[in-house]
């Protein structure tokens, strides 16, 4: 019995951790060279704005959704006209999903791995992608 407390309790500790770990990285949204800001937009026209990793894979520019908060991901998938500011340019872009499993997913998580810590940290979430291809504007 004595262990199965012990288990929970560190099961409740991890939790926290990732609880945690993901508000922070939400809260402060740490920017950088290798990252880039998407625009998205709900279904009631409000627009939210994100900082993300900046990937790039076979030329092509993507982003992941790599945490278990991804707000911006659903939006990006029921509205894909997003904005992406890059290098301090706004500019216009379809967001199309990588499907998982195929060899493009296979190539981008593997061009672009994140390392056994940062997993632990976010809880091992699944991995989702979207290539972000330019679009003029209307």
């Amino acid at each position: 019995m004595k262990i199965v407390k012990w288990i929970a309790i560190a099961l409740l500790i991890y939790v926290a951790l990732i609880v945690t770990f993901e508000s922070l990285i939400g809260f402060f949204q740490p920017a950088n060279q290798s990252t880039l800001v998407i625009s998205v937009v709900d279904s009631d026209g409000n627009e939210a704005d994100r900082v993300l990793a900046r990937l790039q894979s076979d030329d092509k520019l993507y982003v992941a959704a790599n945490h278990w908060p991804r707000a911006w991901y659903r939006k990006a998938l029921a509205n894909p006209n997003v904005h992406v500011t890059l290098d301090g340019e706004k500019g216009a872009y379809l967001a199309v999903p990588v499907v998982a499993g195929s060899n493009e997913h296979e190539r981008v998580n593997r061009d672009n791995s994140v390392g056994v810590l940062f997993r632990i940290l976010t809880g091992f979430p699944p991995r989702y992608f979207l290539r972000l291809e330019p679009r003029a504007e209307p």
